[in-house]
């Protein structure tokens, strides 16, 4: 079941698609957090698939400030061109707090643990997520610009999960090698590299994507929220 949620802020509200499970109380909640391309189908399906799994997810819109309600594709040149435009303007620690509302909105409504998972964008905001918000674990895919900020890992109190792409043309080898100094020993921190595989491999239906890897990340992301927010 889905339905859209306002969420208030200081700043202004913003909605947020909400996948519900179809049975049980009181479920634990994940936040997804969206790519460059706004809340769209990918989005949508990635919370209907939690939902499916038990899970109370929720996806806000986190390019309102700049226009709401993007929801494009990675399928042409125009699509991405205004992807790539959003993701310039967009202010990273304006999005962390939206999240950190969202957070807020939904934990009422869930059995009280709430987690996140991010994708692109979305994986960088996850980290952030969870180094500056109380998200009880987090899960990151192919975080973009994460090299920037790993030094926000000493605040880091909750479980975190990294998916890393070695082949990914927005995260080179030199920003990955900053990473995993940076990450790879921290005892919050499990971190999984896959081999071959470039940015986006678990995005279904897009260029890179990789349906080995992509269920077998998706299936450590479903085991760690089930064990992270049990």
């Amino acid at each position: 079941m889905s339905e859209t949620l306002t969420i208030n802020t200081p700043d202004g509200d913003f909605s947020a698609y909400v996948a519900r499970p179809a049975t049980g109380d009181n479920p634990p909640a994940v936040v997804v957090i969206q790519e460059i391309f706004g809340v769209n189908q990918v989005m949508r399906d990635i919370c209907d698939k939690l939902a499916g799994e038990g899970f109370l997810a929720v996806c806000p819109d986190l390019f309102w400030r700049i226009e709401p309600g993007i929801d494009i594709t990675d399928k042409s040149e125009a699509e991405w061109k205004k992807a790539f435009e959003l993701f310039n303007a967009f202010d990273v620690d304006a999005g962390v707090a939206d999240i950190d509302a969202t957070i807020d909105a939904i934990r009422p409504q869930s059995s009280g643990k709430v987690g996140a998972v991010g994708y692109c964008l979305g994986g960088l905001l996850a980290f952030l997520t969870a180094t500056r918000t109380d998200a009880d674990a987090s899960v990151s895919y192919y975080g973009v610009g994460l090299e920037k900020h790993v030094g926000e890992a000493e605040k880091l109190e909750k479980p975190l999960l990294l998916h890393v792409a070695e082949e990914d043309k927005f995260v080179p080898k030199e920003a990955q090698q900053v990473i995993f100094a940076a990450l790879k020993d921290h005892p919050q921190i499990t971190l999984h590299t896959y081999a071959g595989r470039d940015h986006a491999f678990a995005r279904e239906g897009g260029e890179h994507y990789d349906a080995a890897d992509a269920a077998l990340a998706n299936g450590r992301s479903l085991d760690f929220f089930k064990k992270t927010l049990a």
